[in-house]
């Protein structure tokens, strides 16, 4: 234990060095704070100054092929912003937030503070009685459509045509876009809350050092035929990446917070669901790397490919995750469909009621999932840690599972699915990932590396 200890120690100072080269960045930002043209005034750090300048290293991860990931780093000193409400983040984007996910400025933005997605541009908070169409309310909504009334068809007529115009105010309001070329970085104790960060078609984007809260949807869809008895599915994830290469999200936390499912009411028999995902990668976007993230208390948590249709998503969805802490999360850790997915030193801590399945095997996915560290839970064993969602083959190795009341041991976590569960997986994904920075670390020392380092607050800021 003491040797495990020292390596942990000597690995958690080679892992947070900042890479030096990724830092010497030509700065043009001197007096960032004291002359801007939107947003705060607050003076900048000079570590605060390199960090929103900071590149993805080399070889981290799929987001370093191609041309590698440099988000705003390019910035000239007008596009350099510090802002603290919704209308200073959406003038910083590019002043429109319809059309500010053409933008390809280089620019970084600086978050102080909290920011809602639901402030006005006088700064008042609304609710969503403020976005609701005329025409929707819930309580005619639940009347109309129970099952036991309208059947297990597909909601139609004019209350689900208002809850759609509901909808589209709602997208309009707590969407915010972003363009290409955008480094998004929080200053510490920054929050966004209530809202969707779009980046879609947007390729070069960096978003670190945020915690993203409760990006909740006031009119989830009511889908009867989704499962034996239906579902309410909600339409707004805290961030999406979609149509987009080369993106990196690192040292991020994401909570749905004060308002998780676990507390939303029951209707028409089942859970009034009123989150999608954390983070979900979609929509042939690729060349993405998640680092040091925190994913906390979520049902849904990633998405990796929103559709079993073989088209444009085949050779797309090229994802790294690696050094993120999944933390009482429920399913989709990640589930993916097509891509060659790099999941190595990640931490999960895994249980409690609806706990479903870890990584999920979807359809043509190329799963490599390496010294990653399962803590489970009573109730949860090795062999619900996969799921098969209409694939064929992962490739597992170096795993640990430390289940509860009982030691750390490595576990073959398709010789353990494939003991429980028909029809069998293969263990050979066919691909050997190449782009990784900095050493693989041991799964035993994973969570000793990974619990204190992953998540908004850890970078000094």
């Amino acid at each position: 234990m003491r040797r495990l200890a020292a390596a942990a120690a000597s690995t958690i100072i080679a892992l947070t060095a900042l890479p030096a080269a990724a830092l010497a960045q030509p700065s043009n930002d001197a007096g960032v704070g004291s002359h801007h043209e939107r947003g705060d005034r607050t003076p900048l750090s000079p570590m605060a100054r390199q960090l929103g300048r900071q590149a993805l290293p080399a070889g981290d991860g799929w987001a370093a092929a191609g041309p590698g990931t440099t988000g705003g780093s390019a910035a000239s000193a007008d596009q350099i912003h510090v802002v603290s409400s919704r209308a200073e983040l959406v003038a910083a984007l590019g002043g429109d937030n319809a059309t500010n996910a053409t933008n390809a400025t280089a620019k970084i933005v600086y978050v102080k503070g909290g920011i809602d997605g639901f402030e006005d541009a006088d700064g008042r908070l609304l609710d969503c009685a403020d976005l609701a169409d005329p025409g929707y309310s819930l309580e005619g909504f639940l009347a109309a459509y129970d099952p036991a009334v309208w059947g297990r068809v597909t909601p139609s007529g004019p209350l689900e045509e208002a809850r759609r115009r509901s909808v589209t105010n709602q997208t309009q309001q707590t969407q915010i876009n972003v363009g290409p070329n955008t480094t998004i970085i929080g200053l510490r104790g920054a929050r966004l809350t209530g809202l969707t960060l779009m980046i879609d078609r947007a390729s070069n984007v960096i978003v670190r050092n945020i915690t993203f809260d409760d990006a909740r949807d006031c009119f989830p869809a009511w889908s009867p035929t989704d499962g034996e008895t239906g579902n309410w599915n909600s339409q707004y994830d805290l961030v999406s990446v979609r149509r987009s290469e080369n993106v990196w999200i690192d040292h991020n936390t994401f909570t749905d917070g004060d308002n998780p499912d676990s507390a939303q009411p029951v209707y028409f028999g089942r859970p009034y669901q009123v989150h999608d995902g954390a983070l979900d990668i979609t929509h042939t976007a690729s060349l993405v790397t998640a680092s040091w993230n925190r994913f906390v208390g979520r049902d849904k948590l990633m998405l990796i490919g929103s559709s079993n249709t073989v088209g444009p998503d085949v050779g797309r969805l090229n994802v790294t995750l690696h050094h993120n802490l999944f933390d009482g999360a429920l399913q989709r850790l990640p589930r993916v469909r097509f891509g060659q997915v790099d999941v190595y030193n990640n931490a999960y801590r895994l249980g409690g009621d609806g706990f479903q399945y870890a990584i999920g095997v979807g359809v043509q996915s190329a799963v490599h999932a390496e010294n990653n560290h399962f803590t489970l839970d009573a109730g949860v064993t090795a062999t619900d840690l996969l799921y098969n969602w209409g694939g064929t083959a992962i490739t597992t190795r170096g795993n640990w599972v430390k289940s509860a009341g009982a030691p750390s041991r490595p576990v073959d976590l398709v010789a353990a699915y494939n003991a429980a569960h028909d029809p069998d997986l293969s263990p050979d994904a066919g691909w050997t990932p190449t782009l990784r920075h900095g050493p693989v670390l041991p799964a035993p020392l994973v969570p000793l590396v990974v619990g204190p380092l992953a998540g908004a607050g850890r970078l000094p800021l």
